[in-house]
């Protein structure tokens, strides 16, 4: 476990066996514990191997913070709660309905991710409603110790939440910060359904507003100079809305359209980093990332119509 602040710690649930994929928070305060984005039911081992390492056993734990309910940042909320009737789970109000029910979610993932759809997330089990207490921004919660500050940050996902609290500096971004795998790279993951880039860029501007010291971003990890990483956030959104633009343009069928901005996207990383796409594409996937992206245009020129 790696420490952010005192009583903010992190660590890597080592998602199907690879570093640096999915990263977790532990907040610590003398009433309790909270962990931010338990991640997936399929990386639940290592949650659970961690915390005792850390010498924190599960009944410690009082409260889950959720910055969004995507199935790599929420999926074990559920199963850890079946364990713990006891825990509080802080969620935007959006996504609130479908960890209480969450049919509709899984059916959705499951267009996306087909027959890997257990070996990817495991099992996601429903949040009795009387666990959960939605959010819509605006509020302070209580947990491991601190007041935690919530704005609403979508863009990446209708429901989704960042955290911050000014005394350790630390904000966590879920998200909506990108993915930055260690010392390169800022990439904004775009897959369906509710990609929204007008109020993407609103969510980046409240976040670098905060002025925190430190930007935690789920894939995966710290980074300590927010200005910039907010900066170059912004340039990579650009970037990729373009490239998505540029290939509905093409006169070709959307599976060549995928492919061609999939080809891009690596080329892209390769020029700027000089490094492969693969850790990237883990943990985002670039065929769903044009998907997200398409759908936003494609919605825009039907309200234009």
């Amino acid at each position: 476990m790696h420490t952010l602040a005192s009583g903010v710690s992190f660590f890597d649930l080592e998602f199907q066996g690879r570093p640096h994929i999915i990263a977790a928070a532990v907040l610590h305060g003398p009433r309790g514990i909270a962990i931010l984005d338990p991640g997936p039911s399929s990386t639940l081992p290592v949650l659970t191997r961690e915390l005792a390492a850390a010498g924190i056993p599960l009944a410690d734990v009082t409260d889950i913070l959720l910055t969004h309910i995507h199935l790599d940042h929420a999926g074990a909320t559920g199963t850890l709660v079946a364990t713990r009737p006891d825990l509080r789970v802080w969620v935007h109000e959006i996504g609130a309905p479908h960890l209480v029910a969450p049919d509709k979610l899984i059916s959705s993932a499951t267009r996306l991710y087909g027959d890997a759809m257990d070996s990817l997330w495991g099992e996601m089990r429903p949040v009795p409603a009387g666990n959960i207490t939605a959010l819509r921004g605006g509020e302070r919660v209580d947990a491991g110790g601190r007041a935690w500050q919530v704005a609403y940050t979508p863009g990446h996902a209708s429901h989704h939440v960042s955290f911050f609290n000014d005394d350790c500096g630390v904000a966590f971004v879920g998200d909506t910060a990108g993915i930055r795998m260690p010392g390169s790279f800022v990439l904004p993951p775009t897959p369906p359904p509710d990609i929204d880039l007008e109020k993407w860029r609103e969510s980046l501007a409240l976040i670098d507003s905060w002025r925190a010291a430190t930007l935690f971003v789920t894939h995966f990890g710290p980074s300590s100079g927010p200005p910039a990483h907010v900066s170059e956030m912004r340039e990579h959104l650009d970037l990729v809305a373009s490239l998505a633009k540029r290939s509905l343009a093409r006169e070709e069928s959307d599976e060549d359209r995928e492919i061609w901005f999939t080809e891009e996207l690596r080329r892209e990383l390769q020029r700027r980093i000089g490094a492969d796409a693969s850790a990237y594409e883990f943990a985002g996937r670039f065929d769903l990332n044009w998907r997200g992206l398409a759908r936003y245009w494609r919605k825009k020129s039907d309200a234009r119509r």
